[in-house]
């Protein structure tokens, strides 16, 4: 199994909406990530959380926040 650990920053707040049959929590967010050999360029994760860690997300993450993933 592969592994990777994501440090970035947050581009906009996160966004949380619910199912329509199981009424389950998703948040959805891009995180920024800085290139390792490039400082000046950054690549964008799209990020999706699932029930208790999206509504995790979505109470205390905000725009421009620095998380890990």
């Amino acid at each position: 199994m592969n592994k990777v650990i994501l440090i970035g920053r947050l581009t906009k707040d996160p966004e949380m909406r619910y199912t329509t049959n199981s009424n389950t929590a998703v948040c959805n967010f891009t995180l920024a990530v800085n290139r390792r050999f490039k400082q000046d360029e950054a690549d964008f994760i799209p990020v999706v959380a699932w029930s208790k860690t999206a509504e995790f997300c979505e109470k205390y993450f905000s725009k421009g926040r620095q998380v890990a993933v």
